[in-house]
């Protein structure tokens, strides 16, 4: 497969240049602990294979005169010690949008949400580790799922952008409210307070068929009703609307192996106008908005809306210089204001026998928010679901009203604070530069529109 110098930046990812600011851009962490500290050199050789399987990690974002676009970089990228929770410096990281770090027994992949989702970033995670584990210990795996086979030649479908397939269908966005956003002290910028919660994933999903539901539904319900009780214990003026989002990934929806952005979300909202929910009714308003939200017809028409208007003529003839702020300003008002909090859950990681021996642990984290006060990630594998809490402001009210009305439903959690390695540490990371391959002086992929 030959891969392209360039590409356009994918639909759902446009978002992020344009929200990027000094101080924040939208970023999240997948880390792996093993069973014995990494040796980084290993695993420097284990990801220089890997990516030859990744193309569409080897992409650095740029910045065209209309849009930004996706050009190939020919430096290979490095592992480097554990960093701080922030935003990555792609400029100052070798134009990589990601970053592979270890200490001690953890592996650590930042990624800036540009570059993929975390369905993506974890099956390349899980592939780098896979091949680490075959070159230090010797270990077989079968690839599926999670584990990608680095000596195979990568397809053209896991570097395309999913949401192509949309641009000729009609759209429509929902109309919302603003929601209710919890109040706190605001910490000082790239500061991420965070808590770590696990649990038995056999006494969840007891528990979710006990209640006819899934897990995300279950957790869902618990995270919105310990909004609720943290909603009615705030004084002043404030929306009735506790709305949550959840991200849906749409590979197994619409039958795509893509290894860029291919997600969307839903609204989970209680209005509590008119009382409080007991945690029956909402139960019965999650399941009942969830499942009618994921339906395929509906989340094509939110994407095709979005795609539409990205293909408009008048927005593409715009330069970025005046999108980029008219989209960071749709986005605080139309996408921050809409959302109380935000729970993303990776599922169940079944990994091969070989590789899951030496796994120890799967976690998954959120970077600091812009606008809400926070967010929460999940994971699960071995018999544990790890949920870690991230959050800007100082007040710990919601995860400690979650981990409560978890254990008054017999799931007992333990609570790890703060969940290693969120918080920042003193030090600064190494400038590497990003090189290219120039063939002209004015490429045309800076005037692509």
């Amino acid at each position: 497969m030959t891969i392209p110098e360039w590409t356009r930046l994918e639909n759902s990812a446009i978002i992020y240049p344009s929200c990027r600011t000094r101080k924040y851009a939208t970023v999240f962490r997948l880390s792996v602990t093993l069973d014995s500290d990494v040796n980084a050199d290993r695993l420097q050789e284990a990801m220089r294979t890997v990516i030859k399987r990744f193309p569409s990690f080897r992409y650095s974002v740029r910045r065209g005169f209309f849009w930004w676009f996706l050009q190939k970089l020919e430096n290979e990228p490095v592992v480097g010690p554990r960093r701080d929770l922030v935003p990555i410096d792609v400029k100052r990281n070798g134009g990589y949008m990601f970053s592979l770090n270890c200490e001690d027994r953890r592996i650590d992949l930042d990624v800036y949400h540009a570059l993929s989702d975390a369905n993506g970033a974890m099956t390349f995670l899980l592939s780098v580790v896979a091949e680490y584990l075959r070159i230090t210990e010797n270990v077989t795996a079968e690839y599926g799922k999670w584990v990608y086979d680095p000596n195979e030649e990568p397809v053209h479908e896991e570097i395309e952008d999913g949401f192509d397939q949309f641009s000729g269908t009609k759209g429509a966005l929902d109309e919302e409210k603003r929601a209710w956003h919890i109040k706190g002290k605001t910490e000082r910028p790239g500061i991420v307070n965070s808590l770590g919660v696990s649990f038995s994933s056999d006494d969840v999903l007891a528990k979710a068929r006990e209640l006819d539901c899934t897990v995300t539904e279950l957790l869902s319900t618990v995270i919105l009703m310990s909004l609720q009780e943290v909603h009615a214990s705030q004084k002043g003026r404030k929306s009735p609307f506790i709305r949550m989002e959840v991200p849906v990934n749409l590979r197994p929806i619409f039958g795509s192996n893509t290894m860029r952005n291919f997600a969307s979300y839903v609204y989970l909202t209680l209005d509590v106008t008119n009382g409080d929910y007991s945690f029956e009714q909402a139960l019965k308003e999650v399941k009942f908005q969830k499942r009618l939200y994921v339906q395929p017809a509906r989340l094509t028409r939110k994407i095709a809306a979005n795609v539409a208007l990205e293909d408009n003529i008048g927005v593409r003839c715009l330069p970025l210089f005046i999108k980029k702020p008219i989209i960071n300003i749709i986005n605080y008002w139309k996408g921050d204001n809409y959302g109380t909090y935000t729970f993303s859950n990776i599922g169940n990681i079944d990994l091969p026998e070989g590789v899951a021996g030496h796994v120890r642990d799967i976690n998954f984290a959120l970077g600091r928010t812009r606008s809400r006060s926070g967010s929460c990630a999940g994971v699960s594998f071995g018999g544990r679901m790890n949920i870690n809490f991230t959050r800007k402001i100082a007040e710990d009210d919601l995860e400690r009203v979650f981990v409560r009305r978890l254990r008054e439903l017999g799931i007992w959690a333990s609570v790890q604070v703060p969940a290693i390695p969120l918080r920042p540490s003193k030090g600064t990371e190494p400038v590497r530069k990003a090189i290219f391959r120039s063939r002209s002086l004015f490429p045309k992929f800076l005037f692509s529109f």
